[in-house]
């Protein structure tokens, strides 16, 4: 991937730098905080290349950090998936791996220091309450506990981490200012009650703070430079300098935000899909009509295309949606550089071509990558029966049908030209069989007496053609808006976004196929052998892109 170009991060980073700046002198460290409730999607991705990005190009340190203060959903099962999609991209965290729920001794401790400064204080209002007390942009927020004493608010904190209280009877809140045309400033909440079994503290906590308080204690712990985030915590970011202000940290971090990445024709909410995978509308986290890495890169995604992608999507300070066909389109330019070619029949139908030798079979060779001279050749073999796709072949074909129908010529691809003779067909009317003659003076496509032959056409040897099973993936949404659409978001899955191909049949260059390995089938598009279910005995491919491109540049 080339260097991350210029952009108005990058900008506020060399401020930073330069002599005079916040952070002269210093290397500069951000760090990737991802949730452990679920998969990292296309949506992390850009944060993700933001973050690690950032400090590549100013050979700078990255922190991988588990945000695992909350208790629920949260899994050992995603920590390791995200440490493997990160991995794959192509990113190391080396020995900078942290969970949040490692500084939850010393975020106690940090606040306790708050309560003593008389800048936080215990608060018995319900949640329902808080709702009716927090006002509005004319009126101030209220609580009676506010000037609640000092010893008291310490007293009570400390028996909320005793396991004295009801869930949800207690919180501790910031007394900053209940008048602030910011609400996220009127007294926020730092932490609540919850009885939840944490993943790695077990039962050890039963307060747990908020994300906006332990962001950032945790950079300034890890001396973080940079806490690079998404654009919905820009009004959050005054509460971040403040908790930095008043906590006795050891540094001070710099909050920067930006745009979140959208993309049509799918969903990027944790919440929604989980909803995908835990009602069975999907195969599971890594089925490759997700927008999940792991389903990406089991549909045939490569890291190059998805690091060009966000890079040139760009950062942005104001919220937009991206074309999917971009993406497709990032994909598309990586594997035309670099994937195989192969010859592939998904919906076979026999050609017999009756005037070639029954016992003859020659050798033709072919460039595997008419992009890549380096890629070299490969041999595939030629007999009187071949199969062809059942679409090349029509009784009564429309006008500029250029394939084959009873008395017109194609090419087979580097092999004759042929002439089309007959067919013949079942007791449905279902063609089974389609008869041509070839013409041995045109050896490798060409034409001697240079007749124009207009339609080329893919093929497989029946006597070397080996069977696969192609699944071909379409979007998983037929609404490119399925959040807004007004229904509800299951109500606009796309019913043909899998079609399942068995008895396919690939040439035999491809019987030692496997994964990571990704071909382009001659005029079907990219497709990947699946890790999941190929094997040595049967071959599965995924379509992850088709040939046609359909961004528009």
């Amino acid at each position: 991937m080339e260097e991350l170009s210029k952009n108005f991060i990058h900008t506020f980073v060399e401020e930073d730098l330069a002599t005079g700046g916040q952070f002269a002198g210093r290397t500069v460290h951000t760090r990737f905080p991802p949730e452990p409730n679920g998969y990292l999607h296309i949506g992390h991705c850009k944060a993700l290349v933001i973050d690690f990005g950032t400090a590549e190009k100013y050979g700078g340190l990255c922190n991988l950090r588990m945000d695992d203060t909350n208790p629920v959903k949260e899994d050992e099962e995603f920590v390791d998936a995200i440490k493997e999609d990160i991995q794959w991209l192509g990113f190391s965290w080396d020995d900078r791996f942290y969970y949040g729920s490692d500084y939850f001794d010393k975020t106690y401790d940090l606040t306790v220091g708050l309560i003593k400064k008389g800048l936080a204080y215990v608060c018995e209002l319900s949640p329902e309450e808080f709702k009716q007390r927090r006002g509005d942009f004319t009126t101030p927020a209220t609580s009676p506990y506010r000037d609640r004493p000092i010893e008291e608010s310490l007293d009570l904190f400390e028996r909320m981490k005793n396991r004295e209280f009801p869930e949800g009877s207690m919180t501790l809140r910031a007394r900053i200012d209940l008048e602030s045309g910011n609400l996220n400033m009127r007294d926020p909440v730092l932490y609540r009650i919850r009885y939840a079994h944490h993943h790695r503290q077990e039962d050890k906590w039963c307060i747990y703070p908020m994300y906006d308080l332990a962001h950032p204690i945790q950079d300034a712990l890890e001396n973080i430079t940079h806490s690079l985030c998404s654009l919905e915590y820009e009004d959050h970011r005054p509460l971040y300098d403040w908790v930095i202000e008043h906590c006795d940290v050891p540094s001070k971090p710099r909050q920067i935000e930006f745009a979140r990445l959208g993309i049509n024709y799918t969903v990027m909410s944790k919440r929604k899909l989980r909803i995908l995978v835990e009602e069975g509308f999907v195969a599971g986290w890594d089925d490759p009509r997700m927008p999940t890495l792991c389903g990406l890169r089991r549909r045939g995604y490569t890291p190059a295309a998805i690091r060009n992608f966000c890079e040139r999507v760009g950062v942005a300070k104001v919220d937009s949606t991206v074309d999917y066909a971009f993406l497709e389109h990032c994909l598309r330019e990586d594997l035309n550089a670099c994937a195989s070619r192969a010859m592939a029949v998904l919906k076979p139908v026999k050609l017999l071509i009756t005037n070639y030798p029954k016992d003859k079979s020659e050798t033709f060779t072919i460039e595997n990558n008419p992009e890549d001279e380096s890629a070299g050749t490969r041999a595939i073999t030629f007999s009187h029966e071949l199969w062809i796709e059942h679409d090349d072949f029509m009784i009564e074909p429309p006008k500029k049908y250029n394939r084959l129908f009873v008395g017109n010529e194609v090419r087979l691809k580097s092999a004759y030209i042929v002439k089309c003779t007959g067919y013949e067909v079942d007791e449905s009317g279902n063609v089974v069989l389609v008869k041509a003659e070839y013409d041995p003076d045109t050896r490798g496509g060409t034409t001697p007496d240079g007749r124009k032959v207009r339609g080329t056409i893919h093929w497989v040897d029946t006597q070397t053609a080996i069977d696969a099973e192609v699944r071909v993936y379409d979007n998983l949404f037929t609404d490119p808006d399925p959040d807004g659409s007004g229904r509800d978001f299951t109500e606009c899955l796309n019913p043909d976004s899998l079609e399942v191909l068995t008895h396919c049949k690939v040439e035999q260059s491809l019987g030692n196929a496997a994964y990571p390995d990704k071909f382009q089938f001659l005029r079907l598009g990219y497709f990947a052998v699946d890790h999941v279910d190929s094997s040595s005995g049967k071959l599965v491919f995924n379509r992850a892109v088709a040939l046609k491109d359909s961004f528009k540049k």
